[in-house]
């Protein structure tokens, strides 16, 4: 059975690979989400809401109101004039020992998702308790009503009012031991985040590491192998992902219809491909049968002009991936987690190669098994183990490089 819609087809989806564990939770959970995709859809042909706003479900579904525990105090707050949940450890009688933070930026393509959610709540709070941390959990503004840079620049505005001695003793947190983290778009946002905090000369205070999971790179190569073999994959098919970049930056339909056809590149991003050529950045093993052909370059993709989303996509704000070298030396230590079943799987790949070739410190992780999301399905009913297993390395990893 096929949707289709704006010139596309979203198909009920292949069969889900044998290696993927858990395979009738995850065939289940994925119809789920399948199931309000096409709802989606549909609200939208007719008029009824938007698609955005109807996969809002998912986020309402899991929210939760953040509320202090026996071990952990938790607050909602403003820093310069964003939300976010900070999560502290309790304090002990006498306890002034500076502990390390953790900067967490939540996953959604930009458009869904929220810091309140259960899954990311549960996260912090591992985080706090696991490595005695300080945690800023941070409710940026959202696309499509805010399209980019809207949620890259409030982002930008938590960390930078964080790195702030006065504010950092004010948490009992260790100047020289703050992470920032994110998954999927979160990580996108904390790759551009890392990088932009080295170029700004104002900047005393800098980031210790920056763990990436399964992070969204570049907007520049739609075809790349990931995206291909995972065209149809559970939770994150090509469809969905392209619909978030395109919401990202612009609510113009045309936009994402060339995004879809890999045809939406500008003669300005177009000079930028050399930075996503996985032919030349993605080890053998990972380009399997595919065969490397640059995108098309159009005049204007998707009518828009210079100042519209073709501009925007070269934007190394929005695509981490397209800095050059140089830019990329100066980085600090780095995690990147990716999923074998995952069309964001090459981002990560060839970030963390490049961050290799300009000399970074980088732990690439990556799971064979893995499929998109799965660090947030570690709660019942769709708790998996690889999330839970995920989880556990990604905090050892925290525990001894922060």
């Amino acid at each position: 059975m096929f949707l289709t819609r704006l010139g596309t087809k979203w198909s009920e989806g292949g069969p889900i690979p044998d290696k993927i564990e858990e395979r009738w939770k995850l065939m289940l959970t994925d119809c789920f989400f399948r199931s309000l995709s096409h709802l989606a859809d549909f609200s939208e042909l007719v008029g009824l809401k938007d698609y955005m706003g109807v996969m809002m479900f998912i986020t309402f579904a899991e929210r939760v109101v953040p509320v202090s525990d026996q071990r952990v105090h938790v607050t909602e707050e403003l820093f310069d004039g964003v939300e976010v949940v900070v999560y502290q450890p309790k304090l002990q009688g006498g306890d002034t020992e500076l502990r390390r933070a953790v900067i967490y930026l939540h996953g959604g393509g930009w458009c869904l998702g929220s810091a309140r959610m259960g899954p990311y709540d549960l996260l912090a709070r591992q985080m706090v308790i696991d490595l005695n941390s300080v945690v800023v959990s941070v409710e940026y503004r959202l696309a499509p009503e805010h399209h980019f840079p809207v949620p890259y620049e409030d982002v930008y505005r938590v960390v930078k009012h964080f790195l702030q001695r006065v504010v950092l003793a004010q948490y009992t947190v260790d100047p020289g031991r703050i992470a920032v983290s994110g998954d999927s778009a979160g990580g996108n946002l904390a790759a551009a985040v890392s990088q932009q905090l080295q170029q700004d000369p104002e900047q005393q205070l800098q980031l210790k590491v920056q763990a990436l999971l399964y992070p969204v790179l570049q907007a520049l190569d739609l075809n790349t192998p990931s995206y291909q073999q995972n065209q149809n994959m559970p939770i994150l098919p090509r469809t969905l992902m392209v619909r978030f970049w395109s919401e990202y930056f612009t609510s113009d339909k045309t936009f994402f219809r060339a995004m879809m056809t890999n045809t939406h590149n500008s003669p300005e991003s177009a000079a930028l491909l050399k930075f996503v050529n996985w032919s030349a950045f993605l080890p053998e093993s990972y380009q399997g049968k595919y065969n490397y052909s640059a995108p098309v370059v159009a005049l204007s993709a998707g009518g828009a002009g210079s100042d519209g989303p073709s501009r925007s996509i070269a934007d190394p704000r929005a695509s981490p991936l397209l800095v050059p070298d140089a830019a990329l030396r100066s980085l600090p230590k780095a995690y990147v987690l990716t999923c074998e079943y995952d069309v964001l799987r090459d981002d990560g790949v060839m970030y963390a190669a490049r961050l290799r070739r300009a000399g970074v410190e980088v732990t690439h992780e990556h799971y064979a098994s893995g499929f998109h999301g799965a660090l947030m399905f570690t709660v019942w009913p769709t708790d998996f183990l690889i999330g839970r297993t995920m989880t556990e390395n990604f905090i050892k990893w925290l525990q001894h490089n922060l």
